[in-house]
């Protein structure tokens, strides 16, 4: 079963919520229609039937007595939007481009600008980060630079002006805005913090691909991997540049950087947990129908017994919240940073063949080996490490809270959650990761007074009682 998570890199978020995270289990639906169970099930066949009626009598009177000839392909599929407009944030139809564009991002190429965008609190649309290498981060755009209009090669359809603002656009049409061939210029017009007015940058597309996993020794012995998102790969590229890493000597710590990762691929995320667990549950799915209730269990195939530091952040959301919660629970690792994004819904991809489609629907919760559902509290980092540093702007002035699960309208609820990390101040321009690095080396430390302690207190006594000496 797997997941997937779209984007440029995000699929749409409908009521002006966050990035949209986690991805979906692909499921099949063969037929749709009304279900006849006998004469028990009368009344409500007869309730189905009276609501498509009430359906089929607006359509036609639309039809017939609109002002203007309206397309009944379009109608129908505006109700059908406005109908899962009702659930969850995380629920929606694609259309046959926003499918294809999720299919495309899951393997990690795609023809664009290389930005991560989710939408800001104002209800532009908002940078998190550029993709190292991409057109977009060679042109200058940075972090937190928010794009309040798009100006597209070829003007759509319906557009009077050449440019059009983002406020209150869905992700997914600023997606397909920004896309476009290979070699073409777009022109975005982008707000910056200390500019008084936006900044037109031009962007030539050129293919992108995105490596999930990065890695590099921090010091002899102190290992670095970074998940970008979970990909088809993402599980056989962790390892493998774990096992380049290793070879370059024993390791006494890793750092695994999950921070700003939304999400990806169910058994990629199982994947990655189960390199550094080798017994129990990593993650469950509970649901209303029993194919949503399942459980993943780790394998005896670890890469190592070496102490971990977990990085998470407002923008580690659900796959990276499946890790992370996975190594906490097992006390395998210990997480540092600042409290994840909090998504713990599943979503199931329904392809809709005569649409060209898919009807992508929440339809379970995950919940973490100890039991725990992390849906809008997220994981609670062991160590709570603030990276303020890493969001400031330019002039020092902090920017608004990223939007968390919590923030979405109609999310699902959880209950209240309970902060008792340890506090520190950021120490230099990536303060978590200095303080992971600080926390692998005292680890260490700690581990040799604890043999040095077990030693004192529990001494060799020869056999002429005199305590046998302790060595330094």
């Amino acid at each position: 079963m797997s997941q997937i998570q779209g984007s440029e890199k995000a699929l749409a978020t409908r009521r002006g919520g966050s990035r949209v995270v986690l991805g979906f289990v692909f499921g099949a639906i063969c037929a749709a229609g009304l279900l006849w169970a006998g004469p028990s099930s009368v009344s409500h066949a007869a309730g189905r039937y009276d609501d498509l009626r009430f359906f089929s009598d607006v359509l036609a009177l639309i039809r017939t007595n609109y002002v203007d000839e309206v397309d009944q392909e379009q109608l129908i599929e505006g109700a059908v939007r406005g109908m899962i407009d009702e659930l969850d944030p995380h629920s929606g139809y694609m259309d046959p481009d926003a499918f294809r564009e999720m299919q495309i991002d899951t393997r990690g190429e795609f023809v664009g600008l290389g930005i991560e965008i989710s939408k800001a609190r104002d209800g532009f649309i908002e940078i998190i980060a550029p993709i190292e290498g991409t057109p977009a981060a060679r042109a200058g755009i940075r972090p937190r630079d928010e794009i309040v209009e798009i100006c597209p090669t070829e003007t759509p359809g319906g557009w009077i002006e050449p440019c059009r603002s983002t406020k209150g656009m869905e992700l997914h049409e600023a997606v397909t805005h920004m896309r476009g061939r290979r070699g073409t210029d777009i022109t975005i017009r982008v707000a910056r913090e200390g500019r008084d007015t936006p900044l037109p940058v031009t962007i030539r597309r050129d293919t992108v691909k995105v490596a999930s996993v990065s890695g590099r020794l921090l010091e002899p012995g102190y290992a670095y991997l970074a998940v970008r998102q979970f990909q088809e790969r993402t599980t056989d590229d962790l390892r493998s540049r774990h096992r380049e890493l290793e070879a370059a000597g024993a390791f006494q710590g890793l750092v695994l950087d999950l921070r700003n990762n939304p999400g990806g691929l169910l058994d990629q995320a199982v994947g990655v947990a189960d390199l550094f667990l080798d017994d129990g549950i990593l993650v469950s799915t509970r649901g209303r129908v029993a194919d949503q209730v399942q459980e993943f269990y780790a394998r005896p195939d670890t890469e190592g017994d070496y102490p971990i530091v977990v990085l998470i952040n407002a923008g580690s959301a659900s796959a990276s919240e499946i890790v992370a919660g996975a190594l906490q629970d097992h006390h395998r690792a210990l997480i540092l940073g600042s409290q994840s994004f909090g998504k713990g819904s599943v979503q199931t991809l329904y392809p809709l063949p005569g649409a060209g489609g898919g009807l992508r629907l929440t339809t379970a919760l995950y919940y973490t080996p100890s039991g725990r559902s992390i849906q809008e509290v997220g994981i609670e980092p062991d160590i709570l490490v603030s990276d303020r540093v890493l969001d400031e702007a330019e002039d020092g002035a902090k920017p608004a809270e990223r939007i968390r699960e919590e923030d979405l309208e109609g999310h699902f609820a959880n209950g209240d959650s309970e902060d008792d990390a340890d506090v520190a101040e950021p120490m230099s321009d990536d303060p978590q990761l200095t303080r992971a690095l600080e926390v692998l080396k005292s680890w260490k430390y700690f581990e040799r007074l604890e043999r040095r302690r077990t030693t004192v207190s529990t001494p060799d006594v020869p056999v002429d009682g005199a305590p046998a000496p302790v060595a330094p």
